[in-house]
């Protein structure tokens, strides 16, 4: 069979509704991770959906416990087709966040998925259960259409635990390092930048959330007996943070910015508009970095936010100064910044500026990752995307949450590729959470293609170079493009993590040998 009859039986799968049903029956496992009780249906979605599925697929498949106290299990599966043959990793998670059964708008209900137009309702849809549903959906269809064979090897990880910050995951992949040893990681998780706008992210920034406290006495005062008398701990830590970012949100922490945006990102996201969607708020165009578009801002450079800022009882105020005040504040980050350093960082910043009786405690850290755009992998995604699809597909760096990819950048030392098939106005992690069911019908075919893609490419191992050669779709020639590596975190192991890729784009009439 050919690369268009296996999009066109992934395309069937959600025009004859088989793919809808597949979605209902994992939507229905209530996988809310937070919950303390949640340990046996974890366990149950992998065992008894996601393992008979894979075996379906020709995998083999086991659970894993999480060595973190508390924490979902995770699957780890294999599909081993032979030894010499290139090997994707995908992942997915299939834990969601509470349901908040009420809070749901009449008629939907969170574990059931109710179609309504083009709009999927339920828990999981978006995030993630819809998405890796997609994957192998997609990935079944390629299989059947090459005769049982890929022409290459899977292995995929599913964790039970993303959505509580993925604990243990970085152990597992630590202890199971040479046993996931692949060539490139290809996933989805995340929104698109639009709903119409195939994307293909490389990465994604980090995150540091810390809180800054201010206690300086055991009671409050009246305001008018000692106002003026008494240090205000709100007015000092408002003051605090005002020293920290501006009130156009530019970073004054001079340790805390990014390096200068490289070239290779400022082209990437050249001509792209975050937002403009009908349920997105409206951007501040004069908010963030100078000299920065709205796109270059929350790609590809850092921001400080305040989550939340106590001082007194903002329900109940009274006429009296407080004793204390604190404030959880959050940076997002892109490859680069020194984040490890934030904590101490931030106590010379305040000691500089006077504000010496502030504490700041870092809570945890995210690092950040982005596979460099021009990285022949890259190429190969878009190229396959735009067959497919007849769009030019966006391509970010890095996406602007956080996402656990520097498990696979850093531990793994793997090239990654994120697919999203959500879009920014999905309601993920909030009441009528929902997929669009346009968006997921393109993704079958995206995925196909880029699954069929792959058993065309060969992958030229050495000691110091890789070369990486792949059919230029839709055409007769092949092509060979030699691309730098790097993901913004330390390459350790893995088959591309111990070479280095040599730039030298050859023409397409060249053939690969």
């Amino acid at each position: 069979m050919t690369r268009s009859a296996a999009i066109a039986q992934a395309t069937a799968q959600y025009d004859s509704g088989a793919f809808l049903d597949t979605l209902n029956r994992r939507v229905a496992y209530r996988t809310e991770s937070q919950e303390a009780d949640s340990g046996d249906v974890l366990h149950a979605y992998l065992s008894d959906e996601m393992m008979p599925a894979l075996a379906a697929l020709g995998f083999t498949s086991r659970i894993e416990p999480n060595p973190v106290p508390g924490g979902g299990p995770f699957l780890i599966a294999h599909r081993h087709e032979r030894d010499d043959a290139p090997t994707v990793l995908t992942y997915g998670h299939g834990d969601v966040v509470r349901g908040y059964d009420a809070q749901w708008r009449a008629g939907l209900k969170p574990w059931e998925v109710v179609v309504e137009g083009d709009r999927w309702y339920g828990r999981g849809t978006a995030d993630n259960k819809g998405q890796h549903t997609i994957n192998l959906s997609a990935l079944a269809e390629v299989l059947a259409s090459r005769g049982g064979t890929l022409g290459y090897n899977v292995k995929m990880i599913v964790e039970m635990g993303e959505e509580m910050g993925s604990p243990g995951l970085h152990a597992i992949c630590e202890r199971l390092r040479d046993e996931l040893h692949a060539d490139v990681l290809i996933a989805s998780d995340g929104p698109r930048l639009a709903a119409q706008r195939p994307t293909v992210f490389l990465g994604s920034r980090g995150l540091v959330n810390f809180k800054l406290s201010l206690n300086l006495r055991d009671g409050g005062h009246h305001s008018g007996n000692w106002g003026g008398l008494l240090r205000n701990p709100g007015v000092v830590l408002a003051n605090a943070i005002a020293s920290m970012v501006d009130g156009n949100g530019k970073i004054l922490v001079e340790g805390l910015r990014p390096p200068e945006l490289p070239a290779s990102v400022r082209r990437a996201l050249a001509g792209l508009e975050v937002g403009g969607g009908p349920n997105d708020p409206e951007v501040d165009i004069d908010y963030g970095e100078p000299g920065l578009t709205p796109t270059e801002r929350v790609i590809g450079w850092n921001n400080i936010e305040v989550l939340a800022f106590k001082t007194g009882n903002p329900e109940k105020p009274v006429n009296a100064i407080p004793p204390y005040a604190y404030a959880h504040m959050q940076m997002r980050f892109v490859v680069g910044t020194d984040w490890e350093q934030t904590g101490e960082i931030l106590r010379a910043h305040l000691d500089a500026h006077g504000f010496a009786m502030v504490d700041v405690e870092v809570e945890r850290g995210v690092m950040a990752t982005r596979l460099d755009p021009e990285d022949p992998w890259v190429l190969w995604a878009l190229t396959s995307m735009r067959e497919t699809t007849g769009k030019p597909p966006v391509l970010l760096p890095n996406l602007g949450g956080t996402l656990p990819n520097d498990v696979f950048a850093d531990v793994l030392g793997l090239p990654t590729l994120w697919v999203p098939h959500s879009y920014p106005a999905c309601s993920q992690h909030a009441p009528d959470e929902h997929l669009l069911g346009s968006v997921a019908r393109e993704a079958l075919q995206i995925m196909a293609g880029l699954f069929w893609d792959l058993g065309d490419v060969n992958l030229k191992r050495g000691s110091r170079d890789e070369q990486l050669c792949y059919r230029r779709w839709g055409g007769s020639r092949d092509g060979c493009d030699r691309g730098n590596g790097g993901n913004g975190g330390r390459r350790r192991g893995g088959a591309y993590g111990g070479t280095r890729l040599q730039v030298d784009r050859c023409d397409v009439d060249r053939q690969c040998t």
